[in-house]
């Protein structure tokens, strides 16, 4: 039996009705690296990708379409860019979203700022996302974390043109990575965190698509290894489902685990699931 699908107004009453004991989050996988995050009253988008734009602009296909058109989102608190390129940040949804979401706060680092406000987000509602730095909106805490898609890039500032962010929702620590490699500091910058939940890219990289221009990513290994080497309570793999030139298998990750890690727990996301998690120290 096929599950049910959700329509679009499901899909926002799904997660405006979520609330959560403190200790608890739910995260809401809808495709790459995109997710929806909620512990009681704050929403919280990353990477939001749910529109055609990038198969308008470049012709570049989905392997599967989006669970609901951008104009469902109505209901964003707050939206986290991790970095500029079109799956990341869309602007096909960032439109939509500026028209049906004027409330949203936007974190994304300065280079994208002149982006945002081409897709006709207010100038007050966008924070740079500086590294290092923390915010706060409603119940939750954000923290830029350095990303190296490939490599560190900068803008002319200095400022990190790629990052993660680490997020306090309802008592959970949350890291999402957004894209990167792994760097030399990386393991001892989130092992300082404690962190619970990591959300991690698998998707790797090798000659073929760097000569693309496909910018690559820790791999399936890199990322069970991090995911162990600092500490995280649960891994959950992203960023390998949505264009086939791109992809890898997340059932790699977890014999990976299962083979040298298995007292490392994980969460494969299945396809638009509404995962919640819950943190052991609520139990403490």
């Amino acid at each position: 039996m096929m599950p049910m699908k959700r329509t679009p107004k499901q899909w926002v009453e799904e997660v405006n009705a979520s609330s959560l004991p403190h200790g608890a989050v739910a995260v809401w996988f809808i495709g790459q690296e995109s997710v929806i995050m909620k512990g009681t009253q704050t929403i919280v988008y990353v990477d939001p990708y749910v529109s055609d734009h990038l198969e308008n602009a470049a012709g570049i296909q989905r392997a599967y379409p989006a669970p609901f058109p951008p104009e469902t989102i109505t209901n964003a608190d707050v939206c986290l860019i991790t970095h500029e390129h079109a799956d990341h940040l869309d602007e096909g949804t960032i439109r939509a979203m500026a028209q049906n979401s004027p409330h949203t706060a936007y974190v994304a680092p300065a280079c994208c700022r002149q982006q945002l406000l081409g897709c006709g987000v207010p100038e007050e509602r966008i924070t740079d996302a500086i590294v290092g730095e923390r915010y706060t909106f409603g119940e939750i805490s954000v923290q830029p974390v350095a990303a190296a898609h490939e490599e560190m890039e900068f803008d002319s500032q200095g400022r990190h043109k790629y990052v993660g962010y680490l997020l306090e929702i309802n008592g959970v620590k949350v890291y999402h990575a957004g894209d990167t490699v792994m760097y030399p500091e990386l393991v001892d910058t989130l092992s300082e965190q404690k962190i619970d939940l990591g959300l991690l890219p698998i998707n790797g990289g090798d000659f073929f698509r760097r000569s693309n221009n496909l910018a690559g990513n820790m791999d399936y290994r890199e990322a069970a290894e991090l995911a162990v080497a600092a500490g995280m309570d649960t891994a959950v793999p992203l960023h390998y489902d949505v264009f086939a030139f791109n992809s890898e298998k997340p059932g790699h990750f977890v014999q990976y685990l299962y083979e040298n890690y298995p007292e490392q727990k994980f969460h494969v996301m299945a396809r638009f699931e509404r995962y919640i998690y819950v943190s052991d120290k609520a139990f403490r």
